[in-house]
């Protein structure tokens, strides 16, 4: 196991509020202290040691929500790259969502996944599985056993659960297990064909819109059944104010409700589209710039649980289409630190709560051993140099895809080292 000194670092960790100048020890792969006062404690035999000045030690980022091809899928993106893609941005724990082929929605496949992540990957891969068998949204999947055999979270991907009443059985079961069922909400008919948000924008661009409301009306009949049935219920992606509300609303009915946003939502909007720009072809859709503000500003307030990549790697084959015709999704484990770290630079959302909405809060909600730095746990470390000035280009990407929104876009902040369980899986290279 490794032994490791982060001499002079600012340390930030959330889990304890804690942002100080001070000294990470690590020995045996575990955190023995973190903070200032740990600066007089000598260093493990045989540590490494390196000074930090000028760098920031967070607890890993936490994804939760990744896309992988592998199984069936492994020409858009195997365990393998998406790890090594992971690591490079900051990110030492995915939650690899089901809708693989086969679907992850038996025993076997969880399996699958964890000895395929054992074998192949650089950081920790914690499978999802289905809520529903093949994804199709009727025969729920045998929640209680796939809990056992380790999947953490249970969604149906981009699929919304229609029928009700599969889903208030689906909860109620949950609840019994303190399962977290993570949903899209994502009407079925309501815009269905729509292919970027409804406004004067997808009029002048003629295309099909898809409106406000094709995301709340699935979310408010959701958290009703949430409230009806005592579950945890995680709203996977929101991407409008009126979201926010209706949460809030909940909460304070009391309705167990965590939710997430996509960097993209915060970092992007419909005018990043342009000329038909399909790697900005996303869901939710890039929405209107008024509504990512208020997204920040929810975000920075707390009203927003956590951020994710909802890294999505897409073939050139399916992107390099017509705009309406083109697949939704775009890869972000490695441009999701540098986006957020934007809103840091703008002064919108403070360095503490974005690094909890990337590590320590998603790690709550899913039960993950990850997310805190203080003594005894895992070490899982990002070293993050807020000022490194890079350019992203497709050819630097580690993931097998390439359908980045932010080709070209000049960043300030990334990952210069990544640490799991104390051992250096990425370091940039000067």
């Amino acid at each position: 196991m490794s032994n490791l000194v982060l001499k002079n670092v600012r340390i930030i960790d959330p889990s304890r509020n804690v942002d100080e100048i001070g000294t990470v020890i690590v020995k045996d792969g575990l955190v023995v202290a973190a903070g200032k006062d740990a600066q007089n404690q000598g260093a493990p035999e045989g540590a490494t040691v390196r000074d930090c000045t000028g760098l920031v030690a967070t607890p890993g980022l936490v994804d939760a929500r990744v896309h992988i091809g592998e199984p069936g899928g492994e020409y858009r993106e195997t365990i393998a790259s998406a790890s090594r893609a992971a690591a490079a941005g900051g990110v030492t724990s995915i939650i690899m969502m089901p809708d693989t082929h086969p679907v992850i929605d038996d025993i076997a496949l969880v399996e699958f996944v964890k000895k395929t992540a054992r074998d192949t990957a650089v950081i920790n891969v914690y499978p999802a599985a289905a809520i529903t068998k093949g994804l199709a949204g009727e025969e729920m999947t045998e929640i209680g056993l796939l809990m056992q055999a380790g999947a953490v979270a249970f969604t149906d991907a981009h699929s919304t659960i229609s029928d009700t009443q599969v889903l208030r059985r689906v909860m109620t079961y949950a609840r019994e297990f303190g399962a977290v069922i993570s949903c899209a909400t994502r009407d079925k008919y309501l815009g269905a064909n729509g292919v970027m948000h409804e406004g004067l924008l997808a009029s002048w661009l003629g295309l099909s819109g898809i409106p406000k409301e094709a995301e709340l009306i699935p979310l408010e009949r959701d958290l009703r059944i949430a409230q009806l049935t005592r579950g945890n219920y995680h709203a996977a992606m929101i991407s409008v104010p009126e979201s926010v509300e209706a949460i809030e609303l909940a909460r304070s009915r009391g309705v167990r409700v965590t939710c997430g946003v996509s960097i993209n939502n915060l970092a992007l909007n419909e005018n990043d589209i342009g000329e038909y720009r399909t790697f900005f072809k996303l869901y939710p859709p890039l929405r209107s710039e008024d509504d990512r503000v208020a997204m920040v500003d929810a975000l920075a307030k707390g009203a927003i649980d956590i951020i994710v990549s909802s890294h999505d790697p897409q073939d050139v084959d399916t992107k390099r289409l017509p705009f309406a015709e083109a697949e939704d999704g775009a890869v972000g484990l490695e441009t999701m630190l540098a986006a957020a770290l934007r809103l840091y630079h703008s002064e919108q959302v403070s360095l503490m709560r974005l690094i909890d909405a990337m590590s320590t809060r998603p790690a709550q909600i899913f039960g993950l051993d990850a997310g805190t730095l203080k003594p005894g746990v895992k070490a899982d470390i990002a070293l993050i140099d807020l000022e490194e000035p890079w350019l992203v280009s497709k050819d630097m990407l580690l993931s097998r895809s390439k359908n980045t929104p932010f080709e070209d876009a000049r960043f300030s902040g990334r990952a210069v080292a990544t640490y799991v369980g104390g051992a250096l899986v990425h370091a940039l290279q000067d």
